[in-house]
C-alpha cells in the first residue's frame, strides 16, 4: 500500500482510522548521509551569519535613519506649526488691531458727524431766531416808518389848509367888486385848482404814471396866486401882508410837493446824497481791484512767457548739444518747410528720421529693457536667462527645418510649421492700425 499525502489542498490531512490490523504504512526517512567535510559547512555559516548581521545592521540603521529623519520631520513640522501660530497670532493681533482702529474711526466718525449735526440744528435754531429777531426789528421799522409816512402826510395836508386859509383871504380881497361879486370865486378856484392837481399827481405817483405835469401844473397856479397876494398886498395893505400871503401861496403847495416827491423817490428806489456816495466809493474801489487783478494777471503771465522761453531756450541748447546729428537733420526738415528746428511737427520727424524711433527711445534703451525684461522672466520662471528664447515673436522667427547643406536655402513643405494663429493677425492689425493712426495724428 502507499502512503497519502500529509496535506491536501493545503490543509492538513486527518489521520487515517484503523481497520483491523492495517495501518498506514509512513516511509522511514532516509538516513542522512553524513558530511564528510564538515569545514566548508561552517564557513557557510560565518558566511551566513555576517550577511544576517549585515542585514540586521542594515535594518537597524535604516530604522534609525527612518526614525531621525521622522523626529526631524516631525520636529520641523512643530516648527513650522510654531511659527504658523506665531503668524498667524501676529495677524489675528493686526486683524484686532485694525479692527480697533476702524472701530474708533468709526466711532469718530459717528460723533464728528452727530457734532456736526448738533451744530448744524443749533446753526439753523440760531437762524431762525435771529430770523424771527429780523422780521420783529423789520416789522417795528416798517411800523415806525408808516407811522411816521402818515404824521407827515397830515403834517403837509394840515400846513397845506393853513397856507390856503392864510393866503385866501387877500386874494378875495382883490377880486372883490359890489357889482361882480362873481370875481370872488376866482381865488377859490386858484387854490382849490392847485389842490386839484395835487391829487392828480398823488393818484399819478400811486399808480405808477408819470407825474412831473400834474406837479408843473399845481406850481404854476401856485405863483400865480402868490403873484396876486404881492400885488394887491403891496397896493392895499402893507409890505408885510403882501410878501407873507405870497410865501403862504407858495409854501403850502410847496410842502406838499416835497410830499410827493419822497413818495415818487421811494416808489422808484432812488439812492440817497450818502448812499450815492457809498455806491461810488465802492465803484472806485471795486475799479482799483480790478486793475490791481488784471495786472497781477497780466506780471503773472509775463513771468510765466519769460520762463517758458527760458527753458525752450535750454532745450534747444541741450538738443544741439546731446543730440547733434538730430538737430542738424531738424535744421534741414525746418528749413524745408519755414519752421524752427525744435517745432512739434519738426523734431519727432527729424528724430525718427536719424534714430529709427520715437523721441525718448533709442538702440540702447530698447536693448536694456529688453535683457532686463529677460532677466525678469528668468526671476519669475526659475530658469537662467541663457535658456529664455530670444525671440519676442515666434511667428517672426523661422518656421522652416534647417538645411545641413548651409548654401541651400530651406524648403518649406505642407504641414511642416503650426498655423498661424488668427487672433494673433487680428492683433497684429491692430496694432499696425493704431500705430499708423499715431503716425498720421502727429
Amino acid at each position: 500500500m502507499t502512503a497519502s499525502p500529509p496535506q491536501v489542498n493545503g490543509h492538513t490531512r486527518p489521520p487515517m482510522p484503523v481497520i483491523g490490523d492495517w495501518r498506514p504504512v509512513t516511509p522511514e526517512p532516509e538516513p542522512i548521509e553524513e558530511q564528510r567535510n564538515p569545514e566548508p559547512a561552517a564557513k557557510a555559516d560565518a558566511i551566513a551569519q555576517a550577511e544576517a548581521e549585515a542585514i540586521r545592521a542594515r535594518a537597524w540603521a535604516e530604522s534609525e535613519e527612518r526614525r531621525i529623519k521622522a523626529e526631524a520631520e516631525a520636529e520641523a513640522i512643530r516648527v513650522r506649526a510654531v511659527e504658523e501660530a506665531r503668524k498667524q497670532k501676529i495677524l489675528n493681533d493686526k486683524a484686532e488691531a485694525r479692527a480697533q482702529e476702524e472701530q474708533a474711526a468709526r466711532d469718530a466718525r459717528i460723533a464728528e458727524s452727530k457734532r456736526k449735526q448738533e451744530e448744524s440744528e443749533r446753526a439753523t435754531a440760531k437762524a431762525a431766531e435771529q430770523e424771527e429777531a429780523d422780521k420783529v426789528v423789520e416789522a417795528a421799522a416798517a411800523e415806525e416808518i408808516a407811522a411816521a409816512d402818515d404824521k407827515w402826510r397830515s403834517y403837509a395836508l394840515n400846513f397845506y389848509r393853513v397856507c390856503a386859509v392864510v393866503a385866501l383871504p387877500v386874494q378875495l380881497n382883490a377880486f372883490y367888486d359890489r357889482d361882480a361879486l362873481w370875481l370872488m370865486a376866482a381865488p377859490l378856484m386858484l387854490e382849490g385848482g392847485a389842490w386839484v392837481v395835487q391829487k392828480g399827481a398823488a393818484s399819478a405817483v400811486a399808480n405808477g404814471r408819470p407825474s412831473w405835469h400834474y406837479r408843473l401844473i399845481a406850481w404854476l397856479l401856485a405863483f400865480i396866486a402868490a403873484a396876486i397876494n404881492l400885488w394887491h398886498g403891496l397896493n392895499a395893505f402893507d409890505p408885510a401882508t403882501a410878501i407873507g400871503t405870497a410865501f403862504a401861496s407858495v409854501a403850502g403847495p410847496g410842502v406838499w410837493d416835497l410830499h410827493e416827491h419822497g413818495r415818487i423817490r421811494k416808489r422808484d428806489g432812488a439812492l440817497t446824497r450818502r448812499e450815492r456816495k457809498a455806491q461810488r466809493k465802492n465803484e472806485r474801489a471795486e475799479s482799483a481791484r480790478k486793475a490791481a487783478e488784471e495786472k497781477r494777471v497780466a506780471a503773472e503771465k509775463q513771468a510765466a512767457d519769460e520762463a517758458a522761453e527760458a527753458a525752450r531756450k535750454e532745450l534747444r541748447e541741450t538738443r544741439q548739444t546731446v543730440f547733434k546729428d538730430v538737430w542738424d537733420e531738424a535744421v534741414k526738415i525746418g528749413a524745408a518747410l519755414g519752421k524752427e528746428p525744435d517745432d512739434p511737427a519738426v523734431w519727432p520727424r527729424a528724430y525718427r528720421n536719424i534714430k529709427g524711433t520715437d523721441p525718448g527711445e533709442s538702440i540702447e534703451s530698447i536693448s536694456s529693457r529688453r535683457a532686463a525684461e529677460k532677466r525678469v522672466a528668468a526671476a519669475l520662471s526659475g530658469a537662467p536667462v541663457s535658456t529664455l528664447s530670444k525671440t519676442t515673436n515666434a511667428q517672426r522667427a523661422i518656421q522652416t527645418p534647417r538645411s545641413g547643406y548651409k548654401p541651400i536655402p530651406p524648403r518649406r513643405a505642407k504641414g511642416d510649421t503650426p498655423r498661424y494663429s488668427r487672433a494673433a493677425g487680428r492683433a497684429h492689425g491692430d496694432l499696425l492700425r493704431a500705430k499708423n493712426a499715431r503716425q498720421k495724428d502727429k
